[in-house]
């Protein structure tokens, strides 16, 4: 009966000491587990970010304001659809950003693959190409608008400029071009509105739309000075002058 009851003491002592670390190993993993939801729900919200972020540091804004513009201009409301002209305006960034991307990828993403360095430095060696790119479309003006704002004064030169200062003074920059490109388009456009309007006005048919009568003619124009090519052209063009 002794022996029972040393056998049994024995066995409660070991369950103990067993079910401790135990314990202690749920505790540790709970904690591990919930760090890590943590850093995925920061993750998803930041790959949630990420698109806009690219797009708004990119050649994309002023494509895709043009081609917008010009769809207006030539009176057609879903012709091209939203998926062509966003399909455009991506591949044309693509095609614009390419040199960027290359220096990106030679001097960041490659070597940090490699395990070459670290990730802030390649994150450091990442954004340059981007904001030589950003500094090379933006006004001056536009840059010193946002450093007053911001109240930065001790800028020794464009280049020293922060990224809180340089991406919106960019985004700025380019609304105004991409507003200036897209009224020299609708200029043309225009003109053959009004001389339509005033030969229906002249004629009598005040009940017809002049819309529905200049389409065709300025469907016409736009393909006779091969306007696709000339447009996309002189879009490409702007961002290396």
């Amino acid at each position: 009966m002794r022996w029972l009851l040393l056998i049994a003491t024995f066995a409660s002592s070991a369950a103990m000491a067993q079910t401790e670390p135990l314990a202690l190993a749920s505790d540790a993993m709970a904690g591990q587990s919930y760090s890590l939801s943590i850093q995925i729900l920061v993750l998803m919200t930041l790959l949630t970010l990420l698109p806009a972020a690219i797009l708004s540091t990119s050649a994309f804004v002023r494509i895709i304001i043009v081609l917008s513009i010009l769809r207006q201009a030539l009176g057609t409301a879903q012709t091209p659809p939203n998926q062509v002209l966003l399909g455009i305006a991506l591949f044309l960034t693509f095609f614009v950003m390419s040199p960027v991307i290359s220096d990106i990828q030679t001097n960041a993403a490659t070597p940090y693959i490699d395990g070459e360095i670290s990730a802030p430095e390649a994150f450091s060696k990442g954004i340059e190409p981007l904001r030589r790119f950003m500094l090379d479309q933006t006004r001056d003006s536009d840059l010193q608008l946002f450093a007053s704002i911001a109240g930065v004064s001790d800028i020794a030169s464009v280049d020293d400029a922060p990224l809180s200062i340089v991406i919106p003074s960019f985004m700025v920059s380019e609304l105004k071009t991409a507003f200036q490109i897209g009224f020299l388009v609708f200029i043309p456009f225009l003109v053959i509105d009004l001389v339509v309007s005033s030969v229906l006005m002249s004629m009598g048919m005040m009940m017809l739309s002049p819309m529905l009568i200049s389409l065709p003619f300025k469907i016409m124009l736009f393909v006779m000075v091969d306007g696709w090519a000339l447009l996309l052209g002189t879009l490409a063009s702007s961002f290396y002058a």
